[in-house]
């Protein structure tokens, strides 16, 4: 494997960083909140809609008190092992694709830290009633992918009977979902081991390290030898053999 600088996947992740915090700057700024400023993009499933989501991707909450602490304290140490991962995986010469899929899941991560760490106090759009507005900034998601909505069914166990709506997302998520997918597509083609053999060969030979096997230490004969050798040798080692044949006489 061939050592590789970490630099230009880095980039990646702050233009998708810069580019998800552009567009939920613009949408708090220019956009009501719910249906009223509602904006169409493609027909009707695909639209613009802002929300404010306390919780974790595509409008999941965890209900314990002290819940949206936690979540983004994890977001913050997962933040922080993702980058370390991305550059462990670069000094290991790790395929480009899966390096590009782990730029894109950072860059999801750090968008979403940023939301959770610093839209309370800086957009003040804490939850009413939190112990502090650090860490407890919700996240605001506009993109509406309106494949479905109304009420599900009573035998649904738990949400039988509620509303429902496809969920709404940001940037920063579908950066999370579509590097996920693709390491999950190509894994077998990111994490195959190597062959045995390939071990002995480097991966970019220079020709500082070429070497040229000395003729001494060849095994056997080329093929110009041998042609000229008697394909049939007489040993001279056979009594028998080694004495010229003469023919005798006889008297009768």
């Amino acid at each position: 494997m061939v050592k590789k600088s970490p630099l230009q996947f880095f980039v990646l992740s702050l233009f998708l960083i810069a580019l998800d915090q552009t567009v939920k700057l613009l949408v708090h700024f220019n956009m009501e909140p719910g249906f009223a400023g509602q904006i169409r993009l493609l027909g009707d499933w695909l639209k613009l809609h802002y929300v404010l989501n306390p919780g974790m991707a595509f409008g999941m909450q965890l209900g314990h008190e002290y819940g949206k602490l936690l979540l983004s304290l994890f977001r913050l140490v997962a933040m922080v092992g993702i980058g370390w991962y991305l550059v462990h995986l670069a000094h290991r010469g790790a395929p480009n694709g899966l390096l590009w899929a782990m730029a894109m899941i950072l860059a999801g991560a750090v968008g979403n830290v940023i939301d959770s760490t610093f839209y309370g106090v800086f957009l003040d759009n804490a939850p009413y009633g939190s112990t502090t507005p650090w860490f407890h900034g919700q996240v605001i998601d506009m993109i509406f992918v309106d494949v479905w909505e109304g009420f599900l069914p009573d035998w649904i166990p738990i949400w039988g009977g509620q509303y429902y709506s496809t969920p709404i997302f940001n940037i920063a998520d579908s950066c999370i979902f579509v590097g996920v997918c693709i390491i999950l597509f190509f894994q077998r083609r990111f994490f195959r081991e190597p062959h045995d053999e390939d071990d002995f060969l480097p991966d970019h030979p220079s020709p500082e390290e070429a070497s040229v096997l000395p003729m001494s230490e060849l095994e056997g004969d080329s093929p110009a030898e041998s042609a000229h050798k008697d394909p049939d040798p007489v040993s001279t080692d056979d009594p028998q053999t080694s004495q010229p044949r003469t023919r005798t006489s006889t008297d009768e």
